[in-house]
């Protein structure tokens, strides 16, 4: 017999198995001497008053207990002689979409405009340093994709939970820790993640598959409702049964490409705004009234949204003891993104507060056509870089100067490794972003006291929350509706928003190529 028990376990007690066994002896009204075993399947952090963890445990009596994890089995396949499918990018829709190949005997070929990890490295070492933007390896394009080096948080709103087991086994199965099968709000890492994402290439390549770096997808080949292959870096052509378009949220030129074959796509909605850091002990104090907080606290983080004049105003990718770091693809542009390590230990705590931008709100602004959402995200980016002084350092402001449009006070300390130069955001911003953003944060510091401080600094531009451009699909067949093999997926299909949700949607695409096959 197993039994489920949710327990209130202080942050100093949460690694002490001992003491969770006593509170299941008593929980369940146990015997002294009751022999058991336990495991605990999910934990969160309430910090509404005190913070404490809440957790759910399964407890067994005579059998061993299994958690969701436990019981899924995943069994690759040798598929070196099975049908081809070609897959356009290698982040985790792309990778996720791969192993899904293997496991069903298809053959992955993955070719990707970028790197592999580990000589990704140099060319984020240059933006960061020298402010050289390489647009075929940088935060956005390598193996992995944009997640690897911006942080690896693994959160989604699906209520899928199964799949999104299956998505977090095989991340643990290739190196992530345990705890990201339990933790509420699970996190790897951009030190961990580089290894996990080459043992998953690995797997990949020892089961038949294909990975190509360098393979930067030139045009397409299409023949009636059949894509029959790309050519590559405008020299080779390769050739599939099968083609999964995984390019993520910034591969701008893969849109246009599309569009020169009369492929249908859409202007999508999506977010532009800034990233704002705090001192991540402030975060604490605010959150978990603590300050130092207690050991066994993880760096703080918080979610916040308001509604101004009807429209969205919310954070993105908070990232507690992170880093604000370099996310531009192409030269002429700053773009900020945020990313934290496995411990998060940076002092700083940062976020992305955005607003909502829709196509009405662009068209009557005079930003028209399927690539109005793009023009104004690249107009918006290329505006700030150019107020600089032609290198990666950030336009930033105080915070109260943000809000009071004022140039007064000093800069703070930031993680930003490029560099911070003081500027008038709130006029090099449109002035409707602006105002939005500035109501929204106004808002914001009525549910955070002591979130509108001079201690913090705004930053931008955080602008590539999504992909402003969509690539329809039919909802049965997961296929373009103008073609029969080609499948749009993740991120920069506008199906996805984030690591989890992009490799599950990569899952899915390949599950609806089986059907089709079948």
């Amino acid at each position: 017999m197993v039994k489920e028990v949710q327990l209130k376990i202080s942050p100093t007690y949460i690694n002490d198995r001992s003491f969770i066994g006593e509170k299941i002896k008593k929980k369940l009204r146990l015997k002294k001497d009751a022999e058991f075993n336990f495991k605990i399947v999910k934990k969160s952090i309430d910090s509404r008053k005190e913070p404490f963890y809440l957790i759910k445990i399964l407890v067994g009596f005579k059998e061993e207990v299994k958690s969701d994890a436990d019981l899924i089995s995943i069994n690759y396949k040798d598929s070196a002689q099975g049908k081809s499918v070609l897959i356009i990018g290698a982040g985790p829709a792309g990778y996720f979409a791969a192993l899904e190949c293997i496991e069903n005997g298809l053959r992955p070929i993955v070719l990707e405009r970028g790197k592999d990890v580990q000589a990704r490295r140099r060319d984020l070492k240059a933006i960061q340093q020298d402010g050289i933007v390489n647009p075929h390896s940088n935060y956005c394009f390598g193996e992995g994709g944009a997640g690897t080096y911006s942080d690896g948080k693994l959160y989604t709103r699906s209520k899928k939970r199964g799949k999104i087991i299956k998505s977090l086994k095989i991340l643990v199965d290739h190196g992530a820790n345990e705890d990201i099968l339990i933790d509420a709000h699970p996190h790897i890492g951009s030190n961990k993640l580089p290894k996990i994402i080459a043992n998953i290439r690995k797997t990949i390549e020892a089961h038949g598959g294909e990975v190509r770096f360098g393979s930067y997808v030139t045009d397409f080949i299409f023949n009636n409702r059949i894509c029959e292959g790309v050519v590559i870096n405008d020299e080779e052509t390769v050739h599939a049964d099968k083609v999964i378009l995984a390019t993520g949220h910034s591969a701008r030129d893969i849109f246009h490409a599309l569009h020169r074959h009369n492929i249908h796509l859409e202007a999508k909605p999506f977010a532009i705004g800034i990233r704002i850091e705090h001192p991540q002990a402030l975060i604490d104090e605010i959150q978990y009234g603590q300050n130092p907080r207690e050991e066994n606290l993880p760096a703080s983080s918080y979610k916040l949204v308001s509604q101004i004049n009807n429209v969205g105003v919310f954070s993105f990718c908070m990232c507690p003891g992170g880093l604000i770091v370099p996310a531009a693809t192409a030269p002429g542009e700053i773009v900020v993104n945020g990313m934290s390590l496995s411990r998060r230990d940076s002092p700083f705590a940062n976020s992305g507060i955005v607003t909502a931008i829709s196509n009405e709100e662009l068209n009557q602004k005079g930003y028209k056509g399927v690539f109005a959402n793009l023009d104004f995200q690249k107009e918006v980016e290329q505006k700030l870089f150019q107020f600089g002084d032609g290198s990666q350092k950030a336009p930033a402001q105080n915070l109260i100067d943000f809000i009071n449009g004022k140039e007064m006070l000093a800069l703070n300390d930031t993680s930003y490794i490029p560099g911070l130069y003081q500027a008038p955001l709130h006029e090099l911003l449109p002035d409707f972003v602006y105002e939005r953003l500035k109501q929204g944060i106004l808002s914001f510091s009525l549910k955070m006291d002591g979130y509108f401080t001079d201690a913090a600094n705004v930053v931008a531009t955080e602008s590539r929350t999504s992909s402003p451009i969509r690539i329809p699909r039919n909802p049965e067949t997961l296929t373009h509706d103008q073609l029969d093999n080609f499948y749009p997926c993740g991120e920069g299909a506008g199906f996805a928003g984030g690591i989890l949700s992009a490799a599950m949607d990569g899952q899915r695409v390949v599950k609806a190529i089986v059907k089709s096959l079948a």
